[in-house]
């Protein structure tokens, strides 16, 4: 559902507060005809949804706005945002708290213990 480039930068673009085509499209860096394909599948995957708007004077037309399956990909897209600073010097944003404190992605154990690949194991899920 998300493995394009395109449908990434089209969910970090809905992050930042995008709802509308064109700013998709242009601050993405796509065609239109790409930004339409992505868009599409991200709605009929349930990321996004469509809501109706009009401008005075204009067409109706269509917003995209983050459903609760494409806000529960925010830990993902914050680990690949994470990941990617390690990579730069200084990196040109920052993810911070309301408090203005840095904001990083872990992985926890229950007890909320931070954990590195060696400490996990792979198992069969348990039936429920």
């Amino acid at each position: 559902m998300v493995g394009t480039r395109s449908a990434l930068l089209l969910l970090r673009e809905a992050l930042y507060g995008a709802t509308r085509f064109d700013e998709f499209a242009r601050r993405v860096g796509i065609t239109d005809a790409v930004a339409a394909a992505r868009l599409k599948e991200l709605v009929g995957a349930g990321i996004l949804e469509k809501r109706p708007y009009r401008e005075p004077g204009q067409r109706a037309r269509s917003e995209y706005h983050l459903t609760d399956r494409g806000r529960a990909l925010l830990p993902v897209l914050l680990a690949l945002w994470q990941w990617g600073d390690t990579l730069q010097e200084r990196p040109p944003l920052e993810v911070v708290d309301a408090d203005g404190a840095p904001v990083r992605v872990a992985v926890l154990s229950a007890h909320g213990e931070d954990l590195s690949l060696e400490d996990l194991h792979v198992r069969r899920a348990q039936p429920r």
